[in-house]
């Protein structure tokens, strides 16, 4: 693989912790490493390929901390388009009752493709939906995917147990056996699973959420990922309806739930972590467990606005994430920066949150809530060849004279180039080797079909 100078960018972003921007920046990539980062005329590196990135500004790529791919298929679903979590959920099971291995595959090509255009190099998937009809290996249609794209991936084996005949929310159909979610969850550890901070696949373990697991299965998760030593992942303190639901079951708060089931630990990070006490923010703080922080999703469900600044303060590591395209209905990274700033400080006050502080979310705090600080989110010498070119000179920035702040304030921009692990995986707004206009009808009509299916079952046909 040659070498790469990407060179001449209007600003260089590094995000490096000095908060600084380097104009006529450049970053020199080698293997699959960058070597050197800086401003004005760049080293001559001897059989190089030079990409011109003048109009445009540079970051590190930018990391997704939570999603549901499949939830592509069920974008702005009818039924659930104006609802809150727990119906919003109960009006889409039935839907992805109907996912197979193929459905799967579809959904994850889309939502990778879609964050890829946005500037996003790694994602986390949390797919916990396993019907009985379709095949078991699901994560593994997932790391094909990743694999055929060329995107860093954490692929998290996600779960349900409790169905409603057992007083969960999820119909029985969706669940499955405990012993059969351990087992898989080993197979794809084993199977997939690379510890080394650089890796391109890593597997996580991950009970859906206190409503549709039981506190054996979280608890026995852990043990399983303590044993080998992978990383904990699920939706906590979302709602109030949550916060009921544990009261009314568990006789506890999510929080103590956590802590009765061993997930109290640097291993664990939460999707949403929106309805925390201020000592129970001092707890998570205390023990290092990260935050996925989820702004448009907690929008559009009105589930409440996360205490990120409080978070943060603790000494939890907060990322940011799109959240599944069902309750987001986007993929779109660069747009969630925006999203995250705009509800910071409706949260906190204009003063109280920083375009700076979105970024850090979407690059070194996604990093360091998915164990890769340092490895991850950085431009500089020795870090991942990760990196997104956006194009800042059109119509939607001119006049800006704050390059970082028009990447988050501005229209997100297009993106020209996306580098990960120094494999040139967009280049000139198109991804390499994907026929977008063919996945997206093959997408759609997948969609349809899934839709169809619950109309036929609900006139009491066969589908």
């Amino acid at each position: 693989m040659k070498p790469i100078v990407v060179t001449n960018a209007d600003a260089l972003i590094t995000m490096d912790g000095s908060r600084t921007v380097l104009p006529e920046g450049y970053v020199v990539i080698e293997g699959t490493r960058i070597t050197k980062v800086g401003s004005g005329t760049p080293p001559v590196v001897p059989d190089a390929r030079v990409i011109n990135a003048a109009g445009c500004i540079v970051t590190p790529g930018l990391i997704n901390t939570h999603h549901h791919f499949y939830q592509t298929l069920t974008r702005c679903y009818p039924p659930a388009v104006d609802a809150a979590l727990f119906p919003w959920l109960q009006s889409l099971y039935p839907v992805w009752e109907g996912l197979d291995a193929e459905s799967v595959r579809l959904g994850t090509m889309a939502a990778m493709a879609e964050l890829l255009l946005s500037g996003c190099t790694m994602s986390v998937d949390h797919h916990y939906v396993f019907p009985g009809h379709a095949s078991p290996e699901l994560i593994d249609v997932q790391v094909k995917a990743a694999q055929s794209l060329g995107m860093r991936f954490v692929a998290t084996r996600g779960s349900m147990s409790l169905g409603a005949s057992a007083g969960g929310l999820p119909p029985d159909s969706v669940v499955q056996e405990e012993a059969t979610i351990l087992a898989d969850c080993r197979r794809v550890v084993e199977q997939y699973h690379d510890p080394d901070p650089y890796a391109m696949i890593q597997v996580a373990l991950a009970p859906c959420s206190p409503f549709s697991v039981t506190p054996k299965l979280m608890e026995a998760t852990a043990a399983l990922a303590e044993e080998l030593n992978v990383r904990l992942h699920t939706h906590l303190a979302e709602t109030e309806d949550e916060l009921d639901y544990c009261r009314r079951h568990y006789g506890c708060t999510p929080l103590d739930l956590l802590r009765r089931t061993g997930w109290l630990t640097s291993r664990t990070w939460l999707a949403h972590g929106i309805h925390f006490s201020p000592s129970e923010i001092e707890s998570l703080g205390a023990a290092g467990v990260g935050i996925a922080h989820c702004p448009t999703s907690n929008m559009r469900l009105g589930s409440g606005i996360a205490p990120v600044p409080a978070l943060r303060t603790a000494g939890c590591p907060v990322g940011l994430g799109v959240d599944g395209s069902a309750s987001n209905d986007s993929s779109n990274m660069l747009l969630e920066v925006r999203q995250a700033t705009l509800l910071g400080r409706l949260n906190a006050g204009a003063g109280g949150f920083s375009i700076w502080d979105s970024l850090e979310l979407a690059t070194v705090g996604g990093a360091a809530c998915l164990g890769r600080a340092g490895a991850l989110g950085v431009l500089a010498p020795g870090c991942a060849a990760d990196i997104a070119v956006f194009r800042s000179n059109g119509l939607a920035h001119t006049g800006a004279l704050d390059a970082a702040a028009s990447l988050v304030l501005c229209a997100p921009a297009q993106v020209a180039h996306v580098f990960v692990a120094g494999r040139h995986v967009v280049h000139d707004g198109a991804i390499d080797g994907l026929d977008i206009p063919s996945l997206r009808d093959t997408h759609h009509a997948e969609a349809q079909r899934l839709y169809h299916r619950v109309q036929t079952i609900s006139l009491g046909r066969r589908p």
